[in-house]
Parts: structure tokens; sequence; C-alpha cells
């Protein structure tokens, strides 16, 4: 099955934690988003950033690659509960794109036995979330 969503951050809390040498930054974020459409609900991120290139004066022209770890709360198709994805992108030229996978076993209520693998594209225009799934 296919499920598709918009999703927005809601609070961005993001911070150096490793000294590299300019242009390069190691950060860690916390995130969370609205999800708008086939999923419905919020999800909160933790994220480990690692920027090749970072723009102080515009962020949106650095160049980096993440790891995250996604809770999603809410509805999937009309289904209840909750879930966890780990997440692997890239951000550059203004956009991030990455693959999510979730988690097996971390599907609650009545999304238990959820499986499946998304991608997710994101520019200061908007976002696209789109979640291959199934239940065992």
């Amino acid at each position: 099955m296919k499920a598709i969503a918009t999703t927005s951050p809601t609070k961005w809390n993001e911070k150096p934690y490793n000294e590299l040498p300019s242009p390069m930054r190691m950060t860690k974020a916390s995130v969370d988003f609205a999800f708008k459409g086939q999923l419905e609900g919020t999800a909160q991120t933790e994220y480990l950033m690692f920027y090749t290139e970072y723009d102080d004066k515009d962020p949106h022209k650095s160049t980096a690659f993440y790891l995250g770890l996604t809770r999603f709360t809410g509805t999937l198709s009309g289904k209840t509960g909750s879930f966890v994805m780990e997440e692997r992108g890239s951000f550059g030229a203004g956009a991030a794109n990455s693959t999510s996978t979730i988690v097996s076993g971390s599907g609650t209520e009545q999304l238990k036995g959820i499986t499946g693998n998304a991608k997710a594209t994101a520019t200061q225009k908007g976002s696209q979330f789109e979640l291959d799934y199934r239940f065992i």
C-alpha cells in the first residue's frame, strides 16, 4: 500500500556538537513535524548531521549528510497508532532528500505489525513524504 503526505517542521532546534575546521560542521537537531494527507499527525525526530560546507549567512546554501530516528504518531489511512523510522539523507542545492525504513516491531495500536520504506523530498517551497507499507 502507498500513503502520501506533506510535512512541515513545527520546531527546529539544532546545535553544533563537535569542533571541525570551517566550513565543516557536525550538529544534533531535535525537530518536530506536522503531517497532512494520508498520514495525519505529528513526528519527533532526532538528527545527527555532518555538513561538508556550512554557510552561516544562508544555511540553505549548505551541503550535508544526516541520520535520524523519527517517531510518527497519528493516523495512517484511517488507522491510529505510532511507529519509528530510521532515516538517511542528504541536503544540497536547497533540497533535502531522504529514505527511511520503519523499525521492525515499532508499530503500536492499529499500526502494530507495520513494515515499509519511505522517501521524502523537502525544499523551502514544500515537502512530500511517500510511504510504501504493509502489515505482517
